[in-house]
């Protein structure tokens, strides 16, 4: 890994060791020590900047950079920096809460269903909407129930997306999730192990669009074996994201989500309460609301999917381009 200006340890959060607060070094960034890692989530900071706080999120690569982005930003300002990650929400979410960690960029509408399912059981009618403001604003007194406080939304958004062979969909004349839908077909979708429980996916295909999902293959979000998976056949539909860059190369297509069944995902901060505390540390990550675009963040997904570049160095890259970090 190239030298920055991070002292930090990547982690991977895993499941049997949440309640512990344990974790598993998965990659190394810099020197930090034991202390450092003791130390991690704890949310201890100065006003001016400074101190240790724990960056987390989900393990795929556009949340891999936003990591990196926050990172990079807060080790600018003075802090010092670890970051966990975990393979879903749920993980991260309750790592989140008890102050294991301190910050994780989520998006808005995902995250606004999620706490308002937490808060209002399964079956709560959705809060969310094509507005990011709206879509923070419903979500913030339940976050703040949970211990939590959602910053500023960047311009930048990323949906879910659906894709499926290109060859396919010029077969069959496919622009549209509707006319999939029309072909009458059951469908085997790549996505992740949450999806039959998330409005936005399995659910949202098939109350809003009436696909028949007859098999989940559980391969992860925007995932290689997810993509590879349609390319050879196990699977007819796969989740990704609609900033995916790797989609093209792969002969995959997305279809447009005609009937708007995809909400506000902007991407946003979702910090600890404890460290939200810490105003620095809140105008350092509300910093890039205004800055980062989803044309941003597609060609950053393409610089670590499709130019094999380090999350790293093209979130120090990018910082520096905009001037948010020297």
């Amino acid at each position: 890994m190239n030298s920055t200006k991070h002292s930090r340890i990547r982690r991977r959060l895993l499941p049997a060791l949440l309640a512990v607060s344990a974790f598993t070094i998965a990659a190394c960034g810099g020197d930090s020590t034991d202390s450092d890692a003791e130390s991690a989530g704890t949310g201890e900071s100065a006003s001016s900047g400074g101190g240790q706080i724990t960056v987390g999120g989900a393990n795929f690569t556009e949340m891999n950079i936003m990591q990196e982005i926050y990172a990079a930003l807060l080790t600018d300002a003075g802090y010092t920096v670890d970051i966990i990650t975990a393979d879903n929400r749920e993980l991260y979410a309750a790592s989140l809460i008890d102050g294991q960690i301190d910050v994780v960029p989520e998006y808005a509408a995902t995250f606004a269903e999620y706490v308002n399912r937490e808060a209002n059981g399964p079956d709560a009618p959705g809060i969310a909407t094509a507005d990011a403001a709206e879509t923070v604003a419903a979500a913030q007194p339940l976050a703040e129930e949970q211990g939590l406080v959602i910053l500023d939304p960047a311009e930048a958004a990323n949906q879910n997306g659906f894709a499926v062979l290109q060859s396919f969909a010029e077969e069959n004349s496919l622009t549209t999730l509707s006319d999939l839908a029309a072909l009458g077909n059951p469908v085997r979708l790549a996505a992740t192990e949450e999806c039959p429980d998330r409005p936005f996916c399995q659910i949202g295909l098939e109350e809003t669009y009436g696909l028949t999902i007859s098999e989940l293959l559980p391969l992860g979000f925007g995932s290689p074996q997810g993509k590879q998976a349609v390319v050879d056949g196990q699977a007819d539909l796969v989740l990704t994201g609609s900033t995916d860059g790797t989609l093209e190369g792969l002969g995959l297509v997305l279809l447009e989500d005609d009937l708007a069944l995809q909400q506000a995902d902007n991407l946003v901060p979702v910090v600890n309460a404890a460290a939200a505390e810490d105003q620095a540390l809140v105008d350092v990550l509300n910093s890039l609301a205004g800055v980062l675009t989803t044309e941003d963040l597609a060609a950053l997904n393409v610089a670590v999917d499709v130019e094999r570049q380090q999350a790293v160095d093209v979130a120090q890259t990018y910082l520096q381009d905009k001037g948010l970090i020297g």
